[in-house]
């Protein structure tokens, strides 16, 4: 199933979700204009190394504990593709902006960063020692998943189901979507466990997992401190 649009109606316009957005897309345009060893360094100095912290705690003279400390939040804004930075800004267009009325501008931007930070924190612990950058924003935007199931549990997402020749719309409730969605990173990120032993490339799934977890958690959390009252559901 693709989202294809939340069905809560807003109440305020979400200048922090699309401000995340432009900001995304501007360092994507930048690492375009990058020659590929350039892009590669670029990368591999602003992605998540987990063998950097590895290194650095064994005292080794090439990277500092700042040195591996800082990709842990700078890897949420690097992307490596098209497909990668239009999927993951997708849902956090379509996820993101409810969850932003919910908390508000500053709490939502400080939810976001930090799930980011807790996503990356999570992918180097089940990867510990690999030289693999990990990259993208959807650790983060996995928080943001998570505090839409608690806020909008039963709300209804407008998903499209793309079946052989035949695509269909369905009107499906976030539990499921969500759950479905989380099911599948859960399940992929202990095969490749399993398959890698720790030493993982491709998708990063615990990044997904762990910031999926810690946006449940934490949204609780924000939401009991904040007590904006939710906007009505769309009747179903």
């Amino acid at each position: 199933m693709i989202p294809l649009k939340s069905l809560i109606p807003l109440r305020s316009a979400p200048f922090i979700t699309i401000a995340l957005i432009i900001v995304n897309f501007i360092v994507f345009f930048h690492q375009l204009t990058l020659g590929p060893r350039a892009a590669d360094a670029f990368i591999m100095a602003y992605g998540l190394v987990p063998a950097k912290f590895s290194l650095a705690l064994s005292g080794s003279a090439h990277y500092t504990l700042a040195d591996a400390m800082l990709p842990l939040f700078t890897c949420m804004f690097l992307h490596g593709g098209w497909m990668h930075i239009i999927g993951n800004m997708w849902f956090l267009w379509i996820f993101g902006a409810n969850v932003e009325d919910r908390l508000g501008p500053l709490v939502y931007l400080l939810f976001y960063l930090v799930c980011g930070v807790a996503s990356s924190v999570a992918q180097m612990a089940f990867s510990w020692g690999s030289r693999v950058p990990s990259i993208g924003a959807s650790g983060a935007i996995s928080g943001v998943l998570g505090a839409f199931l608690v806020y909008f549990t039963w709300a209804r997402i407008l998903a499209l189901v793309p079946l052989f020749i035949i695509w269909f719309t369905v009107r499906v409730p976030a539990m499921v979507f969500i759950g479905l969605w989380f099911l599948i990173q859960f399940f992929s990120g202990v095969s490749a466990l399993q398959a890698s032993r720790g030493s993982m490339g491709g998708v990063a799934w615990w990044a997904h997992i762990g910031g999926f977890i810690f946006g449940v958690v934490l949204a609780r959390i924000a939401g009991a401190a904040v007590r904006r009252s939710p906007p009505p559901a769309e009747a179903w």
